[in-house]
């Protein structure tokens, strides 16, 4: 075997020393080798040049292609402003820097719920001859819709069917009617009152809500079932999208409010902590859901990211309807007569209008203060509606930073309002009227006929 593979010999040691190792010698350096100089016409070739170049400018790419979140919110600000810019040219008007900066600073005081135009003095009171009357249900309209195009009004009732109208020539262009033989665990309509509406943002969705415990989402332009979702243990009484989503809030008479996420037609989450029934819920462009809570006599903000809820009181008897004028302030409207108004940041009601619709004029159906059984507001203005037992729809103006109101004018109508509803464009309101209120049969108007009410809204013209 060779001596490669033998283990090495063992050394005697004498007095602790080793003495079978020597000092090694120290090994010569081989000498520096000269640089190898290149010469002229070397560093003038070019395909040399143009390879490093290359190299260069494909690390430069690299670096380019990872977009920073400055970038990005650079880039985005520009997609916005050439869909604004687009959006003007579409309208045939000029799409100067000016009429831009203006837009993009109405859309910051929007969100941060600062923004209120001023409208409610250039409107006049419309002649009732020019009030258009729809008709198609049986019962009582209950509530009423209004898509993002002002095209088409949706129409619900007691007698469980839902009308499409189209609002210039007033005909009847969809109809889903009531479920009478349909299988339980698949109904084709409604089996019982339907008490909500609600349209998306976008015109795509329908959805309805009413005593029979489910959410029907409809194909909003052939009235086709979509899906149906069930959760609530009690009647359905409110319906409310968040503006430009299709995430959808229901409020119940089970007490609570609940999440729903279209886009994928699924449950999100349940919100607990109204002590009674749910009268009416509504939202805007935040998260956020505002809802009035019937006789436990408060309205509540809830705040859904933060998981927090804000509680207001202030009337005497049951909140029955709510609405939110922008992010900051909404009005609300009681059976003890009272319109209130409501500053988010305060606890209690900046200004309460006591006995709201007590007037001469009124037909009321009560001989106690008539309730007030529908409310709504033109976003981010100043002009606010209240409907009542009493026959009459009541316009009243916010006064500056929201600390009062006052009523403008009225149009007297012949029924309970039930359900009111402003167009997105401000140039109609829609009322749905009935014989009987829309939670019960305490009164009865015999005279007055279930229909919707399409009024006019006439700006003053200019002199």
């Amino acid at each position: 075997m060779s001596s490669f593979f033998l283990p090495a010999a063992k050394t005697k040691r004498k007095g602790g020393k080793s003495q079978s190792y020597e000092k090694p010698s120290k090994r010569k350096r081989p000498p520096p080798q000269k640089k190898h100089e290149v010469p002229d016409e070397e560093l003038d070739d070019e395909s040399d040049l143009s390879s490093s170049e290359d190299d260069h400018l494909d690390v430069a790419t690299l670096e380019s292609d990872e977009e920073t979140p400055q970038d990005k919110r650079v880039r985005l600000a520009k997609q916005y402003i050439a869909k604004l810019e687009q959006r003007e040219q579409n309208r045939n008007e000029e799409a100067d820097h000016d009429a831009i900066a203006h837009r993009l600073q109405e859309d910051v005081l929007e969100q941060s719920g600062r923004l209120q135009r001023k409208l409610a003095d250039q409107y006049v009171r419309p002649e009732l001859d020019t009030v258009r009357f729809l008709r198609g249900h049986d019962l009582s309209v209950t509530c009423v819709a209004v898509s993002p195009d002002d095209r088409f009004v949706f129409s619900g009732s007691k007698d469980s069917s839902i009308y499409k109208f189209d609002v210039e020539s007033g005909r009847k262009v969809g109809h889903i009617a009531h479920d009478r033989h349909g299988v339980a665990d698949n109904p084709k309509g409604h089996r019982a009152h339907i008490l909500a509406l609600a349209v998306s943002c976008s015109g795509k969705y329908l959805v309805s809500a009413g005593r029979d415990c489910v959410i029907m989402v409809w194909d909003a332009d052939n009235c086709k079932l979509i899906k149906t979702l069930k959760g609530h243990k009690k009647a359905v009484s409110g319906l409310a999208f968040r503006k430009s989503t299709h995430q959808l809030f229901s409020a119940s008479f089970d007490r609570s409010v609940k999440v729903w996420n279209l886009d994928e037609m699924a449950y999100v989450e349940t919100l607990f902590g109204h002590q009674d029934e749910i009268m009416a819920v509504d939202s805007l462009m935040r998260d956020r859901a505002f809802t009035a809570g019937g006789s436990d006599r408060t309205v509540r903000l809830w705040k859904i990211p933060e998981e927090s809820q804000l509680l207001f009181n202030g009337h005497k008897s049951s909140i029955d309807c709510c609405k939110m004028i922008n992010e900051q302030y909404a009005v609300a409207g009681s059976q003890d007569g009272a319109v209130s108004l409501w500053n988010f940041l305060k606890k209690k009601p900046v200004f309460v209008a006591q006995g709201a619709h007590n007037s001469d004029e009124a037909q009321c159906a009560s001989s106690e203060q008539p309730w007030i059984s529908a409310v709504s507001a033109l976003q981010n203005s100043d002009l606010v509606v209240s409907g009542s037992v009493d026959s009459c729809i009541k316009f009243w103006k916010c006064s500056e930073h929201f600390v009062r109101m006052e009523e403008i004018f009225s149009v007297p109508m012949t029924g309970i309002v039930n359900s009111l509803a402003f167009s997105p464009s401000g140039n109609f309101l829609v009322a749905g009227v009935g014989q009987e209120h829309r939670l019960g049969r305490w009164w009865t108007v015999k005279k007055a006929k279930n229909r919707v009410a399409i009024i006019p809204l006439y700006k003053k013209t200019p002199e």
